[in-house]
């Protein structure tokens, strides 16, 4: 067994091993605490699991395909609730106080909380999927870093019931991660000319959306948590926002590195050799 293999090996148990903690954590939740609210979380779990096995049955048995298809499915129903609670709640109220500090640590809009859970079970869910199939690379694989950062700080809110609507604007980034899984299937798919049309309207809309969802709306909701730093008192709701914004910033940058170097290859496939992350999920 080489190195790389004996490395990998060891993330795969440290990632199984905080998983398997977070969902002791959840059950004790729910059975002592009787927190039949956090029975969403389940829920996901459950519905993101079967959606795996259909797909698997009916479409295809391939490990990243599958997931890959069910990551493209949490993220158009995630931005539809997402996009579907921040409407309602300004038409409701409008927009004055709505970003508010005392709105956005203390208060829950309509399903902002029952969401936040069912995207919680999703990452639950994929962190699994990823695990079980090896769809990873790497010693400290950043997609799994990424879904431990997220199951913490949701879990963490959840619990706690604090900062639910700040979590919900930074899932304003699941609209750039459906072209990221788009373009993901398409290539399974075979669809790979960079000058049809098709690509070239995916490409406009990566960009975009991983620009305006995702990298500025963080850096936004960031800069929002060093200005209200003061109101939030001597908890560590603030320290464990901050270090999830940091995590969630810096993982965007690589991100974008990413995505930089896959917008070349498919400009120039003459001159690309092997995918990098041929066997790893992106996003």
């Amino acid at each position: 067994m080489d190195r790389r293999v004996r490395d990998e090996n060891k993330a795969e148990i440290f990632f199984l091993a905080t998983l398997v903690l977070w969902f002791v954590s959840v059950l004790f939740e729910v059975v002592f605490n009787k927190r039949k609210e956090l029975l969403s979380i389940l829920a996901g779990c459950c519905f993101f699991q079967t959606a795996n096995w259909i797909i698997r049955f009916c479409f295809s048995p391939d490990p990243l395909f599958v997931n890959t298809s069910v990551s493209l499915l949490h993220s158009s129903i995630t931005s539809a609730s997402v996009v579907f609670i921040l409407v309602n709640e300004w038409l409701k109220n409008g927009s004055y106080g709505m970003f508010d500090h005392s709105q956005l640590f203390g208060g829950t809009w309509p399903w902002a909380y029952p969401t936040l859970c069912f995207s919680c079970g999703y990452f639950a869910y994929d962190q699994w999927d990823m695990l079980h199939y090896r769809l990873y690379n790497g010693w400290i694989p950043t997609i799994l870093v990424h879904h431990l950062i997220l199951l913490i700080c949701f879990s963490l809110a959840l619990y706690r019931n604090v900062t639910i609507n700040y979590l919900i604007l930074t899932l304003t980034c699941e609209l750039h991660s459906i072209f990221l899984h788009v373009r993901k299937v398409r290539r399974m798919a075979g669809i790979r000319d960079a000058k049809s049309r098709i690509v070239r309207l995916e490409w406009v809309l990566n960009w975009i959306t991983f620009v305006v969802a995702r990298l500025v709306s963080h850096v936004l909701i960031t800069v929002k948590l060093l200005r209200d730093a003061d109101k939030f008192g001597q908890g560590v709701e603030l320290p464990l926002a901050l270090f999830g914004m940091a995590g969630m910033n810096l993982l965007n940058v690589f991100l974008g590195i990413d995505l930089y170097n896959a917008f070349r290859r498919e400009r120039n496939p003459q001159g690309k050799g092997r995918r990098h992350h041929e066997g790893e999920k992106e996003g």
